[in-house]
């Protein structure tokens, strides 16, 4: 492909959305009504659209072009990257700086949209900085600004394999912001909504990213069969992902009942494009890589964007139809039902966020686990059933009725907590997933290009995680955060929003994970230290729980009280004595994984000391009978 016909198809692509999002916008009636909201104006509406069109057609072109460049693009031996990895981290840059652009106008635009105004009466500081201060989506805007500047400056110059990944992962976090304040946040079933769109956005911004980024190779020669293999592995998880995700966000704000209608037309709309792009996908496997096939996909995903910006516009059916209650606004869901055992553990609503995690790490450990066990290599039972068993916990907490009912009083918060922070990461390390995986994935088998065995082993080495696996970071993270967290107003803000709790747990688990895999992980650590240290640092941090849970059950005031009485859940009780329960099952459950992890250190201690002791008896045979040698050798001369 020539470059004036890559770009003839960029541009056409870029005017079919932007066409599609202006005739919904044209087509959509009052919009602002419904919602209770003043009408800013047509400038503030179609300019708003635009903006927010670009704005997501360049993520996608930041993001995928990122990925593009570290995962499907062939790498070198040493992290350095290859001339076509290089060149689609620099269209991911200025996809960045375009990104950038968009998100900074994004800004005045949301704050009028939100305020009812014009914008060029928002642009006024008087007006603006109030504005800003009280609604959430233009804040949102500025964490993607300040994220697509991270992008900009980390890609642009990147020559190494470590910063594009590190960039790729900023610029995913940039996408999240304003997933946590659209639509899908609000009313009941945001929970549900949020949590799948929190896959639908980074997966379909990396397949139109990545999916650009191929033709810009084709205009430099022939792309090699790896490119190839690699981005259509890409672009089938990504159509999956979508699919999937946006089928479950689209019905929660769209009900049944919702389905006729503007709304439910353009979702429609949206849905015929995506399984067009599929199709495309499965035929462009079979007839061997058309190039007017990636066009023609190219196409259909730019009308998607449009469509997916026009859905941003419109009011969803769920709104009007079925108004929310308190408890609904809040946590998507009610808790009118007092909690019993029989709900705690039969009530299931799965979290669509750490069960399709655990999911995957289970589905992909046991891969390997039969790789191994295939050619003849054996791994220990134990360390299955010990991964096996830590994603368990993760998924009892987080979707069954026990993570239903832990946002309504605070004692069960308190038991998912533990579970996420203690008992789960340290049955997780057992497992030794890095060492599974360095033992199951196969070296590079492509000359000097680099797969994902050395993929990950460069992240294991990476600065970042020599950071994070310090054992003072790691403890401090792990026993500080609990102070940090609930003897300041963090906990109650985060309640209040489910990306901020979706965020905390996630916290939990990362910090413990990092604690337990420093002190008695299965996988070797960048900073590996003697036993008796790695005692010192359990022995160190235990009394610090402790002190936790004793602080929490002599508190006189109630933690998050505002969010409590929010929900006003009638069968909560005491909500002063259940904090004190929560503190006692903080202070009594935290031994218990502490103990374990002294056991489990003491039993590592014991079978090192045992190698080394087998070393050492071997080298001593060996001299022995060098010595004999000797003798012997000696005696021979003198007869």
């Amino acid at each position: 492909m020539k470059t004036s016909g890559f770009r003839a198809v960029v541009v056409t692509a870029v005017v079919a959305g932007l066409a599609l999002l202006l005739l919904v916008v044209a087509t959509a009636g009052d919009v602002y009504g419904p919602l209770g909201n003043a009408d800013p104006g047509p400038l503030t509406t179609y300019g708003f659209a635009v903006v927010r069109f670009v704005a997501d057609a360049a993520a996608a072109g930041a993001f995928g072009g990122l990925v593009f460049a570290a995962f499907v693009a062939p790498g070198r031996r040493g992290g350095a990257l290859s001339a076509d990895a290089f060149a689609a981290s620099r269209f991911a840059a200025g996809s960045a700086a375009c990104w950038l652009a968009a998100a900074a106008v994004a800004v005045p635009f949301s704050a009028a949209v939100a305020a009812g105004l014009p914008v060029a009466r928002v642009l006024r500081p008087e007006v603006f900085l109030p504005t800003l201060s009280a609604t959430e989506e233009p804040k949102a805007w500025l964490c993607v600004a300040v994220a697509a500047a991270v992008v900009t400056a980390l890609a642009w110059p990147a020559m190494a394999w470590r910063t594009v990944v590190a960039a790729a992962v900023v610029a995913a976090a940039g996408l999240l912001p304003l997933v946590a304040v659209g639509h899908v946040s609000v009313g009941a079933g945001h929970d549900v909504a949020t949590n799948a769109m929190f896959w639908h956005v980074p997966a379909a911004s990396a397949w139109l990213g990545a999916l650009v980024a191929l033709p810009a190779r084709l205009r430099r020669g022939p792309v090699p069969d790896l490119v190839l293999r690699r981005y259509h592995r890409l672009s089938v998880t990504c159509f999956a992902v979508v699919a999937t995700s946006g089928a479950v966000s689209g019905l929660v704000l769209t009900r049944p009942d919702g389905l006729v209608g503007r709304y439910g037309l353009v979702l429609a709309v949206e849905t015929a494009l995506l399984v067009g792009a599929g199709l495309l996908l499965a035929a462009w496997r079979r007839r061997q890589r058309g190039v007017r096939l990636v066009v023609a996909e190219l196409l259909l995903l730019a009308l998607g964007t449009g469509g997916s910006a026009a859905l941003t516009v419109l009011v969803p059916p769920a709104f009007p139809n079925h108004p929310a209650t308190v408890q609904e606004t809040v946590l998507g869901y009610g808790l009118d039902a007092p909690q019993t055992f029989a709900r705690l553990v039969g009530e299931w609503r799965p979290d669509l966020l750490f069960a399709p995690v655990a999911l995957i790490a289970v589905t992909a450990y046991l891969l390997a686990v039969r790789r191994l066990r295939r050619r003849g290599d054996h791994w220990p039972p134990g360390r299955v059933v010990a991964w096996l068993a830590g994603w368990a916990i993760v998924l009892v907490v987080t979707s069954s009725g026990l993570g239903v009912y832990a946002p309504g009083t605070f004692s069960l918060h308190m038991v998912t907590h533990m579970a996420l922070n203690m008992f789960a990461p340290v049955l997780l390390v057992l497992g030794g997933p890095v060492t599974l995986a360095l033992r199951a994935l196969p070296a590079g088998a492509h000359g000097d290009v680099p797969g994902a065995r050395e993929w990950v082993t460069s992240l294991l080495h990476a600065p970042v995680t020599r950071f994070f696996a310090h054992p003072a970071v790691a403890a401090i993270l792990f026993a500080g955060s609990f102070y940090v967290l609930y003897f300041s107003d963090l906990f109650g803000q985060a309640m209040l929003y489910h990306w901020a709790h979706q965020l905390m747990k996630a916290h939990f688990l990362a910090s413990g994970y990092l604690f337990a895999w420093v002190v008695v992980g299965a996988d070797r650590t960048p900073r590996q230290l003697p036993h008796l240290a790695r005692l010192g640092m359990v022995f160190a941090v235990m009394p610090f729980h402790a002190f936790f849970g004793v602080i929490l059950m002599s508190k006189q005031t109630v933690i998050a009280s505002t969010y409590y009485h929010y929900l006003a859940l009638p069968w909560a009780g005491d909500l002063l004595a259940d904090q004190r329960l929560g503190g006692g099952i903080a202070w009594a459950s935290g031994e218990i994984p502490m103990v374990v992890m002294v056991v489990a250190l003491l039993v590592q201690w014991s079978r090192d000391d045992e190698r080394r002791a087998r070393r050492a008896d071997r080298s001593g045979d060996g001299d022995f009978d060098a010595y004999n040698a000797m003798l012997a050798q000696l005696a021979g001369r003198r007869n």
